[in-house]
């Protein structure tokens, strides 16, 4: 008898542990939206093992939070404020606790309508201010609270279509192995390279200030090889992918590709990229296509070879993003309402869809 029950004992602890280990393989993820509609701000879904969706609910409460970002450490999520009120955007600063967000503090952007942020292992943060289309430079302290505005960079001249009349500052980044900042200018049809003074705390132009992209390219977001030296830059404007290398001193564009068919005729914009850990894969989503381009990158040289599209089964993908172990890749789409997850062959780079739940005007997606 002491047996059975011994034996009885041993299947309920198993059962119990292997349920945490079901629950503990459930990943959230945060989602940023815009606040003109039904949303009320940042909210929290989770992607399970296989691939399933579930809403977790409203997390925090704040003004077109439009993109986030997460401190290294994970113990932050900073978050835009995408507005205009005079001449400044703002920048929201939250700790994550038991998969809530706390509110830290709140500092302006430095320009209108800021649409991007990131943050170094040092917690120094860029925001860049579209409208204002300048760069914002604070800094993050232990506590999660953020700096007042440090710095403003400003961009200045112009493309040649009708959204290049201005700066449109649309996204700026780290490099991963120098520190170095590339921004990333819509309307000035360039990326404008710096460096930070730590001890004035400044964005500083180095001696190579910009890059002209080809012209109508319209350069919004970029991703970097794991390797870190091939970049790849997206150009919303003319829908295409350049490759960018540091060639001994100035970067240089090596490649560009199409990220849309070749007989399609109807107007699209492309919107976020990212990389397969592994280096392999490139994604890239199209608006009005309504399709992520998936392309094999070669090893040696980094150039683009076409592999397909997918649909996102959705319109306006505006942002999109690979979970942390690269097995399932989720898209937010804007203008539908929802949120998509397809699982990747990891050898072929291919996506197969497996669930969808509605989202109010999701526009970012952060693990």
């Amino acid at each position: 008898m002491k047996k059975v029950l011994l034996f009885a004992l041993l299947i309920l602890v198993f059962s119990a542990n292997t349920t945490k280990m079901k629950i503990a393989k459930n990943t959230p993820f945060f989602v940023g939206t815009y606040t003109n509609g039904e949303s009320k701000g940042i909210y929290q879904y989770e992607i399970d093992e296989n691939g399933f969706l579930k809403n977790n609910g409203l997390k925090a409460v704040v003004e077109n939070p439009s993109f986030l970002a997460k401190s290294k450490d994970g113990k932050f999520v900073v978050s835009v404020n995408e507005v205009a009120q005079n001449d400044t955007g703002f920048v929201t600063s939250f700790a994550i606790e038991n998969d809530s967000l706390i509110f830290k503090s709140q500092s302006k952007s430095g320009g209108n309508h800021p649409c991007f942020v990131a943050i170094n292992a040092e917690n120094q943060v860029l925001v860049s201010n579209y409208s204002g289309g300048n760069v914002g430079f604070l800094e993050l302290n232990a506590d999660g609270k953020l700096s007042d505005l440090l710095f403003v960079q400003q961009h200045f001249g112009k493309g040649t279509t009708s959204r290049q009349e201005s700066p449109h500052a649309h996204s700026a980044w780290f490099h991963p192995k120098t520190n170095e900042v590339i921004s990333v200018d819509l309307g000035t049809n360039q990326l404008w390279f710096s460096k930070i003074d730590t001890q004035k705390k400044e964005l500083v132009f180095t001696n190579q200030k910009n890059l002209d992209m080809a012209e109508a390219a319209g350069p919004r977001h970029l991703a970097f090889h794991p390797n870190k030296k091939w970049i790849y830059v997206l150009n919303e404007l003319n829908n295409t992918i350049s490759l960018v290398q540091k060639m001994r001193d100035p970067y240089k564009i090596l490649a560009t590709v199409s990220m849309i068919p070749e007989d399609y005729k109807n107007y699209t914009k492309a919107a976020d990229i990212h990389i397969s850990d592994d280096g392999e894969f490139l994604y890239a989503s199209n608006r009005g296509h309504n399709s992520i381009a998936i392309f094999k990158v070669d090893y040696f040289q980094g150039n683009l070879e076409l592999i397909g599209f997918e649909s996102v089964k959705g319109q306006n993908p505006r942002n999109f993003s690979l979970t942390p172990d690269n097995k399932f890749l989720v898209v937010a789409n804007q203008d539908s309402n929802n949120i998509v997850s397809f699982k990747r062959d990891v050898k072929t780079g291919k996506l197969t869809f497996v669930s969808e739940i509605s989202a109010p005007n999701p526009v970012c997606i952060l693990f």
